[in-house]
């Protein structure tokens, strides 16, 4: 199904609504403030393997990212950062970063694999916000690609929905997405570093 939410002011009964299908195993298109992502509760195993076996990708060698609703999930899923780092998440996000950390032994088995590593998004998109704040812990996230060669990301949520009928659950139709992805910034090391360049501007 579709359902239209705003961003200006979500709906808390369409927002406990996406929420119910979340914890109940299902999978979510969403509007962030980018392009569009597709994704799931974290804690739920076969969502998140669902969801990789339709990217055509194990889990483990996957590289979804986890969508948080504040700084405070840090400390649940990556290894303490120094000083300097969350200063830069605090002055980036929320906003157009994915910023990649040391992940810790809360991080999901099934999720991490082998990988040491986890990205972290803080959309500044109130309507993911109040969904992940509501639900109580991250999402597992992946974009939403189209098959079109110039046209890489998808940004209509009616379009969206018709080629998502056989996976989403629920397509939000939080309006248009954006066609640029989110700035990729490496802070597993002393020096950040600029993976992909996207839609944010990273100055440090």
């Amino acid at each position: 199904m579709i359902i239209k939410i705003y961003p200006e002011n979500p709906n808390p009964k369409d927002i406990r609504q996406v929420v119910n299908v979340l914890q109940n195993g299902g999978i979510i298109v969403y509007p962030t403030d980018t392009v569009y992502g597709l994704g799931c509760d974290i804690t739920n195993a076969k969502a998140v393997e669902k969801i990789a076996r339709y990217k055509n990708v194990t889990v483990e060698k996957s590289n979804f990212s986890l969508i948080c609703s504040d700084l405070s999930h840090l400390s649940d899923y990556s290894k303490p950062v120094s000083n300097s780092v969350f200063k830069l998440l605090k002055r980036y996000l929320p906003g157009p970063f994915t910023f990649i950390l040391n992940a810790n032994s809360n991080v999901p088995k099934y999720f991490k694999g082998k990988k040491k590593t986890i990205g972290i998004r803080i959309p500044d998109n109130s309507i993911i916000i109040e969904i992940v704040r509501t639900l109580g812990n991250p999402i597992m996230s992946t974009s939403v690609h189209d098959e079109d060669e110039i046209i890489e990301y998808s940004t209509d949520p009616e379009l969206i929905h018709e080629k998502f009928l056989d996976i989403a659950d629920i397509v939000i139709d939080g309006g248009y997405g954006d066609n640029v992805p989110s700035t990729i910034i490496d802070c597993t090391e002393e020096t950040p570093v600029v993976v992909r360049q996207g839609k944010g501007v990273f100055e440090d």
